[in-house]
């Protein structure tokens, strides 16, 4: 298999019942056990480069690790840009060999961010690249609150910049490290009513895995981002494999170890959006 666009795997998503998840990404240990539980699975699966990544690897570099997994991997891999700020650092993402980028305008006056999101959807539509947008504003725990997404003007923001999937705040929440809250599913049910776009949930590991498979299977949400869930599952995995032997101290047989566990962890995240 190789390269393909957001678009690629949601529509299917959207007229299949299932979702697909945008697994945030850190580097290589975690990129290629995300692949491989997706080859595992036979699902898509959703590589994103977030803001904390791209301080660590420039997006160049980036977009070659994503492309070589997704040439040598047996389902489609999307290699997406997760919350891009600017035109610049769109654009490089997309000159680096993204397939997708997320154009994060959701803290600015809404038609500044319809403009700018039009902008940049019409920026990577000419290049062969889709592109997310976010309307509202999802929050982070224990950081900024969120603001929820007003169902009008979600439909506006999704007719007006052309976008091909759209992020929503309906009560989830970035970082969570429980699952004790829930989405808003009257909100969503709301967004669904006003927009066919397929809508994408940030903020996905705080959300109850039934809720997650639930919506997964009988909603317009076709992705659902998850990182912190993940994170923990590396950051335990590595732990049990420096504490396991004192006396090593190559990295590469360290972090060998947490291969297995992260598969296994991705593979039960990805079971709650399967068909």
């Amino acid at each position: 298999m190789s390269l393909v666009t957001l678009s690629d795997v949601l529509q299917p998503a959207l007229r299949g019942g299932h979702a697909v998840a945008g697994l945030v990404t850190l580097g290589w240990e975690d990129m290629r056990a995300y692949v491989a539980a997706a080859e595992a699975e036979d699902v898509s699966v959703i590589l994103q480069a977030g803001p904390s990544c791209r301080e660590h690897t420039p997006l160049p570099v980036l977009g070659k690790m994503f492309r070589y997994l997704a040439e040598g991997a047996s389902v489609p891999v999307v290699a997406h840009l997760d919350h891009g700020y600017t035109v610049e650092e769109c654009r490089e993402a997309i000159d680096s060999g993204f397939s997708s980028v997320m154009f994060d305008g959701s803290r600015k006056p809404l038609a500044q961010n319809i403009d700018e999101t039009a902008t940049i959807a019409e920026m990577a539509h000419a290049a062969g690249v889709s592109c997310e947008g976010e309307i509202g504003f999802v929050g982070y725990s224990g950081g900024e609150n969120s603001a929820g997404t007003d169902p009008e003007e979600a439909a506006q923001f999704a007719k007006e910049t052309g976008v091909d999937a759209m992020a929503i705040s309906v009560g989830n929440v970035h970082l969570q490290q429980d699952k004790e809250g829930g989405l808003d599913e009257p909100r969503i049910r709301a967004i669904e009513a006003m927009t066919k776009v397929p809508l994408v949930i940030h903020g996905g590991s705080g959300v109850p895995s039934a809720q997650r498979r639930t919506l997964a299977r009988g909603s317009s949400i076709c992705k659902f981002n998850i990182g912190t869930e993940l994170r923990m599952a590396f950051g335990h995995a590595l732990r049990d494999a420096v504490n396991s032997d004192p006396e090593r101290f190559d990295r590469v047989q360290i972090l060998k170890d947490t291969h297995a566990p992260l598969v296994a962890a991705t593979r039960r995240v990805l079971q709650d959006f399967k068909a």
